[in-house]
């Protein structure tokens, strides 16, 4: 649903800037210089309804480009194993589960994954942070592995998958954490 947001105070460069921003890919896509400019000028006049034609936009996003750092990698020094046999309990499941949660892989709110599932459990300790948990997520979206948890701690990752893409995860985590996408200088 396209969402206009210029008005009054507003540049088209701004709107421009504001609608890479609200999405990341585009973002990334201008950093490492492979934007076509032309389609994407395009599908952000349409999509977020900028008050400008394409080449306007185009115009905008290729001094937008200019502004950017660069687009880098880093690699993370983590080291990933897999726990087989987990699952995700929530605190209004009844049963006799008592000791599982005493010492959760991970808690969020009011779920946590515990031992005795049919799950499998990928944990990363060492260099890892949100943006490593980003660049993990993504790439396990693009290799189509559904992930039924995740999160982020001080040096520990984690995410959770069905048993049969443990060790596809493992595989994806490893390659992701050996060139988390970040900007040089940051």
């Amino acid at each position: 649903m396209p969402t206009a947001h210029t008005g009054a105070g507003m540049s088209l460069a701004a709107d421009t800037r504001e609608a890479v921003r609200a999405h990341p890919f585009l973002l990334d896509a201008l950093r490492s210089g492979v934007l076509n400019y032309s389609a994407a000028a395009a599908w952000l006049a349409d999509e977020r309804d900028l008050d400008g034609d394409a080449d306007a936009v185009a115009t905008a996003l290729r001094r937008f480009r200019e502004d950017l750092p660069p687009y880098a990698t880093d690699e993370r020094a983590a080291s990933v194993t897999m726990r087989s046999g987990v699952r995700i309990v929530t605190d209004d499941e009844d049963g006799d589960d008592e000791g599982d949660t005493d010492d959760p892989l991970l808690r969020v709110a009011g779920a946590t994954v515990v031992p005795e599932g049919s799950r499998t459990a990928l944990l990363a300790t060492g260099d890892v942070d949100a943006g490593a948990l980003s660049a993990v997520l993504g790439r396990l979206d693009a290799v189509d592995v559904a992930v039924a948890a995740a999160g982020v701690a001080g040096d520990s990752l984690a995410v959770v998958v069905d048993r049969r893409d443990g060790a596809t995860a493992l595989r994806v985590i490893e390659d992701a954490l050996a060139a988390v996408p970040g900007a040089e200088g940051k």
